[in-house]
């Protein structure tokens, strides 16, 4: 009787904590989620200034465009994060990332450009958010690794199992970052 009652308390003790550190990561994930989307939503304006100056960048505006449309349509749910579909939704958001620098380095060619005050106002504006997404990345990977060290021990890794508490999955480096990028003058 006394092993039970004691079972059952440590059980409940270990599955209150197990459901903070899970709501923690999902709020993580929230924020990584809602940086993104900020980061999504000054990309139309950052297209628009840019085409008015540019009139023969239309492949790279379209590319953005492009970047931006797929980045958008894959939605990522706390409940549905997986490796799988976690490097889906990275390789979506890489793309995005990729087509932006394009575009900030076709920018370079057209001085009147970068002196508009609404696209310094804009280029900022994204600066900061990437800043903030690096931010809430490493906020999401610091409460999955939290989450998934429990998990783990012992004698939790017993009613994890039992309640279904299932690992959550890390953002992966780029592929290529592990090499510094090379500068030449």
């Amino acid at each position: 009787m006394i092993a039970v009652l004691a079972m059952t308390s440590l059980s409940s003790c270990n599955y209150n904590s197990l459901v903070e550190k899970q709501q923690g990561v999902d709020q993580a994930w929230a924020q990584v989620e809602n940086q993104y989307q900020r980061r999504s939503d000054l990309i139309p304006n950052l297209v628009n200034t840019v085409k008015g100056y540019s009139t023969h960048e239309e492949a790279t505006l379209t590319k953005v465009t492009e970047a931006r449309a797929k980045a958008t349509s894959i939605t990522l749910s706390a409940e549905d994060l997986t490796e799988e579909n976690l490097a889906r939704y990275q390789q979506a958001q890489n793309e995005l990332s990729g087509a932006l620098k394009s575009l900030l380095a076709v920018t370079e060619a057209y001085p009147d450009l970068k002196a508009n005050e609404n696209f310094l106002n804009l280029q900022a504006q994204l600066e900061g958010t990437e800043n903030r997404i690096s931010t809430e990345r490493m906020r999401y990977t610091e409460a999955v690794r939290d989450y998934n060290t429990a998990i783990k021990k012992f004698p939790t890794m017993i009613y994890a199992g039992w309640f279904g508490f299932k690992e959550k999955p890390q953002f992966k480096a780029e592929a290529g970052a592990e090499k510094a990028p090379e500068v030449k003058f």
